[in-house]
């Protein structure tokens, strides 16, 4: 497989709602159940303060969020962190190595309420996609108003 390098354009805004997206490196095995819960406290950990979570899902493979930031508190420097923070909590345990998502994510400014809720239906039934016989899963969220 040959090795590339691009730049995704990033649109940004003040006061803007974004869907954000990223996956594991290629070399990086599934997350299992305790990796997706470590990987929810990061996402969590600053919610209410430096940004705003109205949905997410944490798959095996990808994260999926609906975030508003705070303040000056700015879009890229919130996923760095939430990439860079639960890459360190998981080499922790000891079953991770190298890097652990890929460097580049997905975003879009969520630019209307149909929007919003055909973004958050997308994420709840992420996991019933990937896995239809399940009854539940643990690492979603959706913020109800």
């Amino acid at each position: 497989m040959p090795s590339y390098r691009r730049r995704l354009p990033h649109l940004r805004r003040d006061g803007v709602t974004y869907f954000v997206t990223w996956r594991l490196a290629p070399i990086q095995h599934e997350l299992d159940g305790d990796e997706r819960s470590i990987v929810v406290s990061c996402l969590r950990h600053f919610d209410g303060d430096r940004y705003a979570l109205h949905a997410y899902v944490v798959m095996n493979d990808h994260v999926h969020v609906i975030v508003e930031p705070s303040g000056e508190h700015n879009l890229e420097g919130i996923v760095q962190s939430w990439k860079s923070f639960s890459a360190r909590e998981l080499q922790k345990l000891g079953r991770r190595e190298g890097s652990l998502w890929q460097s580049e994510y997905f975003d879009r400014m969520i630019r209307d309420p149909g929007d919003l809720a055909n973004k958050v239906a997308y994420i709840e039934g992420n996991p019933a996609k990937r896995w239809p016989e399940a009854k539940s899963y643990a690492w979603v969220y959706i913020r109800h108003a």
